[in-house]
């Protein structure tokens, strides 16, 4: 039973950090990458999809990145919505055939705001620990057929593993935080 709880609690931390570390890809640092646009929803047919299930990407070079979309009539949607994106601030041209999407040059005070960007979503992926570890304890409280001292040991390894993941969040946001002010 015990052992079950703190199972599922570590896997479920596992994808908080896992969506984090997803979540800091999508912020961008000085180059063009297709992470940035995972994000970005076209409105194709009237279902908002994601961009990388309508095209290809490719960096052309360090901030130009080229989006070959696979049908032709979705050229406008997806050049719309990547100019929507305000968070990538990208200028988008086509040629008819393929989207050119270039990045501007990163200010310092437009890096500042990328930072306090990823940090909220650091604290948003912390907050999704801490409920975590929350409903983990109600359940390791609820159960009634173990004893008191086989709780509260659970309860410590349940705060080690919190602290663990914590550290990692930490850990990719200091590493995230550095790549941005990189100048």
């Amino acid at each position: 039973m015990i052992s079950d709880v703190l199972a599922e609690a570590s896997e479920k931390m596992n994808k908080a950090v896992d969506a984090a570390k997803d979540d800091f890809g999508t912020v961008r640092t000085g180059r063009a990458n297709p992470a940035l646009f995972q994000k970005v929803l076209v409105d194709y047919y009237g279902t908002p999809t994601p961009l990388q299930q309508l095209a290809s990407m490719v960096n052309q070079e360090a901030r130009t990145l080229i989006i070959t979309p696979f049908d032709k009539s979705a050229l406008k949607d997806i050049e719309k919505a990547i100019a929507a994106a305000h968070h990538i601030g990208a200028s988008v041209g086509n040629d008819g055939s393929v989207i050119r999407a270039t990045l501007p040059e990163l200010t310092e005070e437009r890096r500042k705001e990328f930072v306090k960007l990823v940090r909220d979503k650091a604290e948003q992926a912390r907050v999704s620990l801490r409920n975590v570890r929350r409903k983990a304890k109600d359940e390791l409280d609820a159960l009634t057929e173990v004893g008191e001292d086989e709780v509260a040991r659970a309860e410590k390894e349940l705060e080690a593993t919190t602290k663990a993941h914590v550290e990692a969040i930490d850990d990719a946001l200091k590493r995230k935080e550095a790549e941005l002010l990189e100048v």
